[in-house]
């Protein structure tokens, strides 16, 4: 039945789409909680390999270190808007502190989003600095650019409380020729909140290779048995496939 049509399918009931909301909910919240430590390990990454490769603690507002003058005004700009609406105690002792226009790159890359972040790697001039960052994360430069757009696209989502869990995505991440670690089959298809899933327990491996991510989801699917995974994008037997072993 077409969705213009504002019609309930046949046999649905209002505990059915309760059920629904409650669980989009329950895999924001799942979601969100795992794309902020990938947030502090991307931002943990770029300020120390940054910091120690070119010796300059201000690096991040230093047109020297990137590549396009009017990517980095623009970088500016949002970096001068975060900085003048914080109001973080770490950022308020700097302000009456020092005299400097604005504080190390520690200290500012805190109060970034991660999507700003993003855009300062793309523009960092020296490749291999950029090489060092996706390093960290067993990628590449381009599949570590593609990935970080797509996670930020997905916290973005979780922030709005828009739906996630059988949502069709237009982005389609760049992939590997090689894996270092645990993927997927290549019959996976993208689209769906599945694969950004792989994405994210891929970097989560990296980052924590102890994580609880496969048992999270496991306890979510048992508590609303009746959620269609295939609308997830889930494949048969996903616990299969090696990322999720």
């Amino acid at each position: 039945m077409p969705k213009e049509a504002h019609q309930f399918k046949a046999g649905s009931t209002f505990r059915q789409a309760l059920d629904m909301y409650r669980f989009d909910r329950q895999l924001r919240l799942l979601i969100f909680n795992q794309i902020e430590k990938i947030e502090i390990a991307v931002r943990s990454a770029m300020v120390s390999v940054m910091s120690k490769e070119t010796g300059d603690p201000f690096w991040l507002t230093n047109p020297v270190h990137f590549a396009n003058a009017a990517k980095f005004n623009s970088s500016m700009q949002k970096i001068q808007q975060e900085y003048s609406k914080s109001r973080e105690d770490f950022i308020e002792h700097f302000r009456n502190t020092y005299n400097d226009p604005f504080p190390p790159s520690w200290m500012l890359a805190e109060i970034l989003p991660l999507g700003v972040l993003t855009r300062i790697f793309e523009n960092i001039k020296i490749n291999q600095y950029r090489k060092k960052i996706a390093k960290e994360f067993d990628l590449n430069i381009p599949v570590f650019t593609s990935w970080m757009t797509i996670i930020t696209v997905t916290r973005n989502n979780c922030c709005h409380h828009a739906r996630i869990w059988n949502r069709v995505f237009t982005l389609r991440a760049l992939l590997l020729s090689h894996y270092t670690r645990p993927w997927i089959s290549s019959t996976v298809q993208q689209g769906r909140i599945f694969y950004t899933l792989c994405i994210i327990k891929y970097l989560m491996d990296a980052i924590v290779p102890s994580n609880d991510m496969t048992s999270k989801l496991r306890w979510l699917f048992i508590q609303y048995p009746n959620i269609d995974l295939r609308a997830m994008g889930f494949p048969q037997n996903w616990e299969m496939e090696p990322i999720w072993q």
